[in-house]
């Protein structure tokens, strides 16, 4: 087991590394790492926004911080909790529930990444005295010359790569990500060695702020303003029912729309401007052409118009082929070799060209 090149780079002169610690296994192998090949660690967990204290963020419950002050413990390095309850709620809970407001379906996890993690966090751990933040990504970074490149992890199944894609050349060149070259039977094998306790510990879920239960019921006790009940019409323009508000469905969705029909119908598109729930067979869910906002190139700029290139328009989706048309405020147009059935306004649209992420940009339409 070895740590990315910039670690190895690193080690004669002993820079100082924070490690984000959230309890689970990954981090804590990832600050086990970092000390065993002789850094000067300190670990730092944020505390997150919840609901009420009785339903804790289930990224930082009380537990976990036991966990992590306990693996901090075991390995010898100084540990600091950081309240960032009001800071995670403006920057993350608010702009999810606005998201939904719009109608529109984001993903926390890359405002969280770009705010919170590589915003408050890296420059906080620069302030107490570190040259670099490490976390328990499933990436790797790559110099090349003065450039830096974010890189699938080796465990593709792991590689969270996509929700790294909000990454500048500023925030990577003061990363390090220990588990890119591990996969995630290695990262749990290294935590069994290392007598960790954690090494058994389940994985986190995503929308940490979200208590158990849907997500709408969520909406609903935060008071969001959601999109009023509208019409539900086929892909003809035909009104089939009435739907109880855009937020409360998604692009693909089957179950739970609300009508009675011969055949499956599933959400094919969901029309802002005209409140309308537009739904059809499973043949006319697949999109292939797509914009986006303005992208995040973590190079800085874009990619040479020859290279090929792969589309990824969630976290789990499968790649595409794609060609893209840049426009002068950086938005681009998305033109796919084939069809697919996922594409959905606020979610992420990834580029990679290879072992390469490129950087991705919101899918607005």
């Amino acid at each position: 087991m070895h740590l990315p090149e910039v670690c190895r780079e690193m080690s004669s002169s002993k820079r100082r590394v924070a490690i984000a610690m959230s309890g689970g296994v990954d981090s804590s192998v990832a600050a086990a790492l970092l000390v065993e090949q002789g850094y000067d660690v300190f670990a730092v967990m944020m505390r997150l926004w919840s609901t009420n204290p009785d339903t804790p963020n289930r990224c930082c419950t009380p537990k976990d911080v036991v966990s992590a002050q306990s693996v901090a413990s075991l390995l010898g390095i100084p540990f600091h909790k950081l309240d960032t309850k009001t800071l995670f709620k403006q920057n993350v809970v608010d702009a999810f529930t606005n998201a939904y407001a719009r109608g529109v379906t984001p993903n926390p996890c890359l405002i969280c990444n770009r705010t919170m993690r590589w915003g408050y966090l890296l420059n906080k751990a620069l302030e107490m005295g570190a040259s670099h933040l490490a976390t328990g990504h499933y990436a790797r970074i790559e110099q090349l010359d003065s450039e830096y490149r974010l890189l699938r992890g080796i465990d593709r199944a792991k590689d969270q790569s996509y929700v790294l894609s909000v990454l500048q050349q500023s925030d990577l060149a003061r990363t390090i990500f220990p588990l890119g070259d591990l996969t995630k039977r290695d990262v749990r094998e290294q935590a069994r060695r290392m007598n960790l306790p954690v090494a058994e510990k389940p994985d986190s879920q995503d929308l940490c702020f979200v208590p158990v239960g849907d997500y709408r019921d969520f909406l609903r006790q935060q008071d969001v303003h959601l999109p009023p009940p509208g019409p539900i019409a086929d892909v003809q323009g035909r009104q089939l029912g009435t739907h109880d508000g855009l937020s409360n469905y998604t692009i693909g969705q089957r179950r739970g729309i609300g009508l009675s029909s011969s055949q499956a119908l599933y959400v094919i598109e969901k029309q802002f401007s005209s409140n309308t729930l537009v739904v059809g067979s499973r043949g006319a869910l697949g999109r292939a052409f797509f914009t986006t906002e303005p992208v995040n190139w973590i190079s800085g700029h874009p990619p040479e118009a020859s290279i090929p290139l792969v589309v990824r328009v969630r976290y789990k989706a499968s790649e595409m082929p794609a060609a893209i048309q840049i426009r002068d405020d950086m938005s681009v147009e998305v033109s796919l070799t084939a069809s697919v059935p996922d594409i959905t306004p606020g979610q992420a649209a990834v580029f990679y060209s290879g072992e390469i992420c490129l950087g991705g940009g919101v899918i607005r339409e």
